[in-house]
């Protein structure tokens, strides 16, 4: 009989988490990392991932810090080759990092602000994924898992870019999936909803907007990062083992509400 619960174990597994120094990205790490893995935390100042891992070390976790800006060619190719000095290899990799830089109709956006987003939210999770192939070939397979958002899905009010970016991502991780699954490599996608984070507090620190989305939502409340850890976890490992071309909500039930 299969044991299931040690399908769920990570040990000996490499994992890159992009945008690791905070909020959702530092819940998937540690989720990652409590599984046994590996994790290399990512994010554009050194000293700020340094303390990711000082944090994880503390709590008996294992973590090593590679500052990586995702959208400049030479910083990733350095966390990828990094990566594999260090560890010998990559199993999982979580394209987290993202920007949204801008909030209004799509007209008046600046065609830099458009390159922008896509350079970040598009182009680099491609990149990097394309860089970490070789290595995960090697390995006879591993797991890509994208981060995307309810955005990709159905369009909200103010982020016209933003949610064209993820969509193009849910497409990249489809293609990912079909391609590579010959050499044993699984990519699915995520798509939380409202989460509290840095990266939404616009959203959340207005009390009465607030309300407004929570009074929408089956959950009736926003979610916390912690709660994107799991779904991760599962992708990330031979529990998921079937699963690719996904596109996983995380969203308290948003895509559904009336």
């Amino acid at each position: 009989m299969n044991n299931i619960k040690q399908s769920f174990n990570l040990n000996e597994k490499i994992a890159i988490v992009t945008g690791s120094s905070k909020g959702i990205g530092k819940a998937i790490a540690q989720g990652l990392a409590e599984y046994g893995a590996k994790v290399i935390i990512s994010s554009r100042s050194q000293e700020t991932v340094d303390e990711v891992v000082q944090e994880f070390k503390a709590a008996g976790l294992e973590a090593s810090g590679i500052a990586c800006h995702i959208g400049k060619a030479d910083q990733r190719k350095h966390l990828i080759q990094k990566t594999i000095e260090q560890y010998g290899g990559i199993d999982i990799l979580v394209n987290n990092a993202a920007i949204n830089p801008v909030y209004g109709p799509i007209e008046d956006a600046e065609e830099g602000v458009f390159d922008k987003i896509m350079d970040i939210n598009v182009k680099a999770p491609w990149m990097l994924s394309n860089l970490a192939l070789p290595a995960m070939k090697k390995r006879g397979g591993g797991s890509i898992i994208n981060i995307a958002s309810v955005e990709a899905l159905h369009p909200g009010a103010g982020l016209g870019l933003y949610s064209t970016s993820k969509a193009a991502l849910l497409m990249l991780t489809k293609n990912q999936a079909k391609e590579w699954g010959r050499y044993g490599i699984r990519a699915n996608v995520i798509c939380p909803g409202l989460i509290k984070t840095k990266f939404s507090a616009a959203l959340w620190q207005n009390e009465k907007l607030l309300q407004k989305i929570e009074k929408t939502l089956p959950s009736a409340r926003m979610g916390m990062p912690e709660e994107m850890a799991g779904v991760v976890c599962l992708l990330a490992s031979e529990a998921g083992a079937y699963m690719t071309g996904g596109v996983y909500n995380a969203d308290g039930g948003y895509m559904i509400a009336g």
